[in-house]
């Protein structure tokens, strides 16, 4: 009887045992296979992760179309063009002010040759209109500076003000750029959130000075990065700027005032012989079309054009003083 209950006991251990096993090999083999499976797919994955990151650098875009914006990649021009558009505050690229200059150049120039056929007279007439989206670039440009430089010692008071409050120079500059109208508020605002990123405050203020390149905001710059290496009173020093920029400001208008009637004198006689030209032919095309239909009138044309341009960099180099 204890050798029928011990063959029992024996054949349902290894019957239990060898059923054990075999569902052992048969989760290692689903294991490997889960594992196989896994590694499969973490392998495709990884290789589609690598292949869509391609590149993390910033391009440059001057063009919307695809060819001006490789050819303009090649410029070293390119990059202070779209310097000069920011600084005007225009959302233009510079593909578009290349393009509208070629288009002011030539669709002119190509009308004037069909109805005059002098080339060379169209020619020079082209290019000079050529430069008219450049022209108002830079005077949006030069609006805009002018707007900065006004309402800068506001802002160097504000900032005085909230110094001696017990505010620091950051946190300072954080209340112009919320408080103060563009563009100063703008271009502190890109100034205190550089600095805020971790920034140095030098090279932020430089940065700053690059985007707005006055004399009046490069005094500033100066007197705070050289307050911060030699220490004293940043308060009593940024209102002494304040009221030297000030004293530069009125000292500027009083020249503009004294020099107003030579720069119109200077716009007279630099407009004044196109548009006689102008009316002229309008009122007899006949007569002033010997101008561009002799030799002698197209020489005439050119003498003209050259000393009226020359007429025009003189007066203006008259007029312009620097304060």
């Amino acid at each position: 009887m204890l050798i029928i209950l011990v063959l029992v006991f024996v054949s349902v251990f290894a019957v239990t045992a060898l059923l054990l096993v075999a569902k052992g090999a048969g989760a290692s083999e689903q294991t490997k296979q889960t594992l196989a499976a896994l590694q499969a797919t973490l392998a495709t994955s990884a290789t589609e992760k690598h292949d869509q990151v391609v590149d993390l650098r910033k391009e440059e875009l001057f063009s919307a179309v695809p060819w001006i914006n490789r050819w303009m990649l090649k410029l070293e021009l390119a990059p202070r063009l779209r310097t000069v558009l920011y600084q005007a505050d225009l959302k233009w690229t510079a593909g578009t002010l290349v393009l509208l200059s070629v288009a002011c150049c030539v669709i002119p120039g190509y009308l004037l040759y069909l109805r005059t056929g002098a080339a060379v007279f169209s020619t020079l007439i082209g290019l000079l209109l050529g430069t008219v989206p450049f022209g108002y670039v830079l005077q949006k440009r030069k609006q805009r500076f002018n707007k900065f430089e006004q309402g800068l010692p506001e802002s160097l008071d504000l900032i005085v003000s909230a110094l001696r409050a017990g505010h620091s120079l950051v946190s300072a500059m954080g209340l112009v750029a919320n408080e103060a109208p563009d563009p100063i508020g703008g271009e502190f605002r890109i100034c205190y959130d550089e600095q805020n990123y971790g920034l140095e405050l030098r090279s932020a203020m430089e940065n700053l000075v690059v985007r707005v390149p006055l004399q009046d905001l490069r005094i500033v710059v100066a007197a705070i990065l050289i307050q911060k290496e030699s220490g004293g009173n940043l308060a009593e020093v940024l209102d002494k700027v304040a009221y030297v920029i000030r004293e530069r400001f009125r000292l500027k208008r009083q020249v503009r005032t004294h020099t107003a009637q030579g720069r119109l004198t200077g716009w007279i006689l630099s407009l004044l012989p196109l548009i006689l030209g102008i009316a002229l032919y309008l009122v007899s095309p006949d007569t002033i079309s010997l101008l561009w239909k002799r030799p002698v009138g197209v020489k005439l044309l050119y003498a003209a054009t050259i000393m009226t341009v020359i007429g025009g960099l003189i007066i203006r180099k008259i007029v312009n003083m620097e304060v």
